[in-house]
């Protein structure tokens, strides 16, 4: 039997496999809107047999995008479309999932195509109100960020629940906080980004203030029924910055705020950082996290093949693996995968004609 193509059940939700397909921005979106687009791009993942489909990083408000092209959920008319998507991959048999997202110093900045680099000015499409927990740009090239009032801090926290209620009505049946990447709640965890002598900055306790309070405000509108996912950089891969093990400790007071499983990544908070790539190079930290923190974890990046998939699963290293760019490369990734591990594993009615012989 494969362990990757085992059901996980968080809740009341089971996962048919623990493959998923990890948060990756479009860029197409016009005001927050999804589009044909997303429902093609999602919806094919579902078709090609992952357990579980999220979206890409989802705005909870106008200023929390990267780009004026993000993908948004602060506006109840966001939903009809969302709804639209995630009822077609319901229908196919995965669970639909959305990252709510805010960028905080990364914000009003160019996508990766089209020529621009770093900062959108506002005649262009872009917006001055940029915020992180310390007035501390990203990069040269990018926009000089405010730092957030106390009643700031409130309205963002304000705008995650807000959006985990639009979620909810949309059809989503998992949330997971974006804490990751550089991007404001992980720029609020990082002493390299957060400066602040307040209730939120200095120690580790207060750092986490504001991810933990986040929570909270999801997990009280968020049925108990369904899970909640957080993502975190495991490191900044940079002396004197977040670590593994302020990880595995925020994760432990994640794990009672009702958080069942810890995405967990790393980087993206320091410009030019030194990363050693290569195949499944974050899964040690979500060994760790999973090990430490006692909670279940995710695991993701430079995962390939069916192969090392499964070993990830049958190690314990993680309990959901979420592919990114390997299944840009084959939106039917799982089916194959299952074929090459001999598993089981059910096909679309309407490609079975394709289906591959036993091994």
């Amino acid at each position: 039997m494969s362990h990757l193509f085992s059901p996980l059940t968080l809740r009341a939700i089971t996962l048919r496999n623990r493959v998923g397909v990890s948060p990756m921005c479009q860029y197409s979106s016009y005001n927050g809107f999804a589009t044909d687009w997303h429902l093609v791009h999602l919806g094919g993942f579902a078709v090609g047999g992952a357990g579980l489909v999220m979206t890409e990083a989802t705005a909870v408000s106008p200023e929390g995008r990267i780009s004026p092209q993000d993908l948004g959920i602060w506006d109840d008319a966001h939903v009809p479309m969302l709804a639209r998507i995630n009822a077609l991959v319901s229908a196919e048999g995965a669970v639909p999932g959305v990252q709510l997202a805010h960028a905080g110093r990364k914000a009003s900045t160019h996508r990766p195509w089209g020529g621009g680099h770093g900062a959108v000015l506002p005649a262009d499409g872009g917006w001055a109100n940029v915020m992180a927990p310390s007035a501390v740009k990203f990069a040269d090239s990018y926009p000089m960020p405010h730092a957030l009032t106390l009643d700031g801090i409130a309205d963002v926290v304000r705008s995650f629940r807000d959006a985990a209620v639009r979620a909810l009505s949309a059809g989503f049946q998992v949330i997971e906080v974006h804490a990751a990447h550089g991007y404001l709640l992980h720029e609020f965890l990082s002493p390299l980004s957060n400066l602040r002598t307040d209730a939120y900055g200095g120690s580790l306790e207060n750092r986490a203030r504001l991810c933990l309070e986040v929570v909270r405000a999801v997990r009280d509108v968020w049925p108990d029924t369904l899970p909640l996912f957080v993502r975190i950089s495991a490191t900044d891969w940079t002396e004197g910055g977040w670590t593994p093990e302020q990880s595995v400790q925020l994760a432990r007071w994640l794990k009672p705020g009702g958080v069942d499983l810890i995405d967990v990544s790393t980087g993206g908070n320091v410009n030019g950082a030194k990363i050693p790539l290569g195949p499944g190079y974050q899964v040690p930290f979500a060994q760790t996290v999973r090990r430490e923190a006692d909670i279940p974890t995710a695991a993701v990046g430079m995962i390939t093949t069916a192969e090392q998939a499964e070993r990830i699963v049958a190690d314990g290293a993680a309990d959901l693996v979420l592919f990114a760019r390997e299944l840009l490369r084959q939106p039917h990734w799982p089916l194959l995968a299952a074929h090459a591990l001999g598993a089981e594993i059910k096909w679309p009615s309407q490609y079975e004609r394709a289906r591959l012989a036993p091994r």
